[in-house]
């Protein structure tokens, strides 16, 4: 474990070529987040590039970006030498609306004072959540709602700026192969990624059933039209569990709704009960099952990987980062795309997510961390992750 305090940039220089097996980071958005020095600019291609040349060839990228500006990192880190391979949506439920009220800026620019009371609204008392985590919003007590004052006011009330926030894209790039992925893997053990550490626990019977029955494939005669079709009772393929998809839920009430079966429900509906027509299905391909009758791609969220917001021990008592990731979250992560014994780097270590992570997982760590009071906490999450993984070989 090699934690360094100071630009990320220069301290990258003084790592080897080639010499890291994975970086899995969460940089700046460049969202001004609340009034953070640190997130008024999104890490630009000078930054990428350098993390290039300490990756081993075949090594992957996984950065953190926020929905308005992940699209100007994707080009800073593709426009570097890296290949975008994915995009993983981070869905959560307890994301907090950063909306300004259209009506309630009309009536302060024109000086008019809003008098009448229409309601009230009892706000969080906390600044900590044990649930889901770093409460944005601490202001406690009731607070009124207060009708428009001006005619302007009235014709816009209800109008805001802003979306509520339910996910966070994770890039997903590689650095190009040396060679096939086969002789990549073999010179330098990096260039895929870990399928079966990282498969979704089966819910179920009859989840594993469902996943089995649709994952048993054998190629049709050229002359039966389409290349693979669902086949069941082919060969003897036992999944431990369900593909790592591009999706991950915090398994909120709110993010579960989304789906069309309750939280751990069977994911498959009577065959025939939901037809889509003769095309490719997120779940198989024409949506047909063995009997040749259709299906509908239905499915709790049980199918994706289930990491909650990071709670207040998860965080740490003292840790004031205000954007910490779920460690479980940055386990799975670091698992998916680092070989066993692999040293895995963090440029924008924060709070030490990534490394306390890695430790737990048994990987080497390199961390860099510009803010000497986030740099503090990192080394302490870090060691004692470190120390209670000594434990447990005692």
């Amino acid at each position: 474990m090699n934690l360094f305090l100071g630009d990320c940039l220069e301290k990258m220089r003084e790592i080897a070529d080639e010499s890291i097996h994975s970086i899995v980071t969460d940089p700046p958005y460049g969202l001004s987040f609340m009034g953070k020095e640190w997130d008024h600019g999104i890490p630009g291609k000078v930054f990428w590039i350098e993390a290039l040349r300490v990756a081993k060839p075949g090594a992957h990228l996984l950065a953190f970006g926020g929905t308005r500006t992940y699209h100007r990192l994707a080009c800073a880190i593709e426009d570097a030498g890296w290949e975008i391979r994915d995009c993983v949506m981070w869905v959560y439920g307890s994301g907090f609306p950063k909306s300004l009220d259209v009506s309630k800026a009309i009536d302060k620019a024109a000086g008019a004072e809003r008098t009448e009371v229409v309601g009230t609204r009892r706000r969080n008392v906390k600044p900590y959540d044990d649930t889901n985590g770093w409460n944005q919003n601490n202001t406690t007590g009731d607070h009124n709602y207060t009708a428009p004052a001006t005619d302007a006011a009235k014709q816009w009330d209800g109008w805001g700026t802003a979306l509520k926030p339910a996910w966070e894209p994770i890039i997903v790039a590689r650095k190009p192969l040396d060679g096939t992925v086969a002789e990549n893997v073999v010179a330098h053990g990096t260039g895929a990624i870990n399928v079966d550490g990282c498969r979704v626990e089966y819910q179920n019977d009859a989840d594993k059933t469902e996943s089995q029955t649709k994952n048993q494939y054998k190629q049709r005669d050229k002359d039966e039209g389409s290349m693979f079709i669902g086949i069941k009772n082919q060969g003897n393929y036992t999944p431990s569990g369900r593909w790592p998809a591009n999706l991950i839920h915090d398994g909120s009430d709110e993010v579960v709704g989304l789906f069309p079966s309750p939280h751990g429900a069977g994911a498959k509906r009577e065959a025939g009960q939901v037809k889509h027509g003769n095309h490719s299905s997120m779940f198989g391909i024409n949506g047909h099952d063995s009997n040749g009758m259709r299906y509908g791609d239905t499915g709790s969220a049980a199918r994706f990987f289930y990491c909650a917001k990071a709670s207040k021990v998860d965080r740490g008592a003292d840790n004031l980062h205000p954007t910490v990731k779920p460690t479980a979250l940055m386990r799975y992560l670091c698992r998916l795309v680092t070989p066993p014994g692999g040293i895995v780097l963090d440029p924008f270590m924060g709070s030490g997510s990534t490394g306390k992570a890695a430790v737990m997982e048994g990987f080497n760590f390199i961390g860099i961390e510009q803010n000497k009071e986030y740099f503090e906490i990192s080394k302490a999450r870090i060691k004692k992750a470190k120390e209670e993984k000594q434990e447990q070989f005692l």
